[in-house]
């Protein structure tokens, strides 16, 4: 995945977008004011944090050992840092991305999710 498909993907959902709270290289991609995806789209390699059911979580990186590793400068037991341009699929970084969104989600009010079509 690309540093231009990521963007695009992160952007792709409903009411997400692109901020620069912390310096103007690294991107945060946020739903209604909560962060999902977090990243510096210039870095090499490519990596976003992205938050993570627990579980999932411990899952995830004893089956991707150096690709998926404890959220850098996060809660290390609700996100992970992919890295996006090593040997993961594709198919599995949307799917993380969009766990994410989703899980960011669920913890907005009943009428906020409602109105992003997502009960």
């Amino acid at each position: 995945m690309t540093p231009q498909e990521l963007r695009a993907f992160c952007l792709s959902f409903n009411e997400a977008v692109e901020d620069f709270p912390f310096r103007p290289e690294i991107s945060v991609f946020k739903v209604l004011g909560k962060l999902f995806a977090l990243t510096t789209l210039d870095a090499r390699p490519l990596m976003v944090n992205l938050k993570c059911d627990p579980e999932d979580a411990i899952r995830l990186r004893s089956e991707h050992p150096g690709l998926i590793v404890p959220g850098y400068h996060m809660n290390k037991r609700h996100w992970n840092t992919v890295t996006v341009d090593g040997d993961l699929p594709d198919g599995l970084v949307r799917e993380l991305i969009e766990d994410s969104y989703d899980l960011v989600v669920a913890g907005l009010p009943r009428a906020e999710r409602l109105r992003l079509d997502r009960p």
